[in-house]
C-alpha cells in the first residue's frame, strides 16, 4: 500500500539530492520497473540529480547508466512531473526523513502504548541502545520509563538532528546519537543493557540478530517492538526458533503488530 504521509504536489525531484550514501543505494532494490523507467526519464531530463546519486553512492553507478540508456525521453512537462511523482511517492518515507522528519512524527500509527514496550523489561538504570531509531519513539519511551542513557542508532542524519533537539526540548542530557546498522552497530560486545529496534527487524535475519545479541551483555535483553505484522511468516519462526517470546498489539490505524523479546 502507497505512503501517504504528505502531499508530494509541491516537492520537487531535487529532493532526492538530500538523500545519504546509505539510502541511495538501497533505490535499486526497492523500487518497481515502472518506477525505474520513470527515474531514468526524470534522471534524462535533469542530469545534475544523476550525477550526485552516482557520485554521492558509485556502488550504483552502473545501474543508474542502465536505467538512464534504457528509459524513454519526456518532453513533456506534464508527463514528466508525473514520472517525478511517481519517483517520489516510491522513496515517500526516505524524502520525510530527510525533507521535515516531524512529518513522520506526527503519524497516527505511533501512538501506541508505550507501555507495550517498558513492561517487557526493567528499563530503569540500563544502557540502552535503539537500532534505527528514527524520530525516536522507542528511545524516548526508554528514558520516560527511567533508562540511565539512550543511544540511538540511526543512518540518516536529519533523524539525528531531529532527536537530539527533541532530547533538549525534553529536557534528556542522558541521549546521544550515532551513525550506524543494525548489521552493523558501533559499540563493543557487551556494551549495553537493552538492544532494541522497532520496524527494522527483518531483512538479512541471522546478521541482524547476531549484531544485536553481540552488542548486548549476558543477562541483558535484546527487544523487537514493533518487530512484525501479526502473522506466522519466516520472521517469526525464526525468532521464536532462536527463543523469543512474543506478544501482540495494535498500532493505531495500522493494525495488529506483534513484539519479540529475549534475555541473553
Amino acid at each position: 500500500m502507497p505512503l501517504n504521509w504528505m502531499d508530494l504536489n509541491d516537492i520537487p525531484l531535487e529532493a532526492l539530492l538530500l538523500l545519504e550514501k546509505v539510502q541511495i543505494s538501497w533505490i535499486p532494490n526497492n523500487i518497481s520497473s515502472e518506477t525505474q523507467t520513470a527515474l531514468g526519464t526524470c534522471l534524462r531530463a535533469k542530469p545534475t540529480i544523476n550525477w550526485y546519486l552516482s557520485h554521492k553512492c558509485p556502488d550504483i553507478h552502473a545501474w543508474l547508466e542502465n536505467i538512464l540508456q534504457s528509459a524513454p525521453q519526456e518532453n513533456d512537462p506534464v508527463k514528466l512531473r508525473q514520472a517525478e511523482l511517481l519517483v517520489l511517492q516510491s522513496m515517500m518515507d526516505w524524502i520525510v526523513y530527510v525533507w521535515d522528519p516531524s512529518i513522520y512524527d506526527k503519524q497516527p500509527f505511533l501512538l501506541w502504548d508505550s507501555s507495550e514496550l517498558t513492561n517487557i523489561c526493567d528499563f530503569s538504570g540500563k544502557t540502552v541502545v535503539d537500532i534505527g531509531a528514527g524520530t525516536g519513539r522507542l528511545a524516548f519511551s526508554a528514558l520516560n520509563a527511567g533508562a540511565a542513557w539512550i543511544y540511538a542508532v540511526e543512518p540518516v542524519g536529519n533523524l539525528r538532528e531531529y532527536m537530539l533537539a527533541k532530547a533538549k526540548q525534553r529536557g534528556f542530557a542522558n541521549f546521544s546519537t550515532v551513525d550506524g546498522l543494525i548489521t552493523h552497530i558501533p559499540f563493543e560486545d557487551q556494551f549495553a543493557d537493552i538492544c532494541m529496534g522497532g520496524h527494522v527487524f527483518g531483512d538479512d535475519l541471522a546478521a541482524e540478530l547476531a549484531e544485536m545479541v553481540r552488542v548486548t551483555h549476558k543477562g541483558g535483553w535484546v527487544i523487537l517492538c514493533p518487530g512484525n505484522n501479526d502473522y506466522d511468516n519466516a520472521l517469526h519462526h525464526f525468532l521464536t526458533a532462536q527463543g523469543f517470546q512474543y506478544g501482540r498489539f495494535e498500532e493505531p490505524q495500522d493494525g495488529w503488530k506483534r513484539k519479540y523479546w529475549k534475555q541473553k
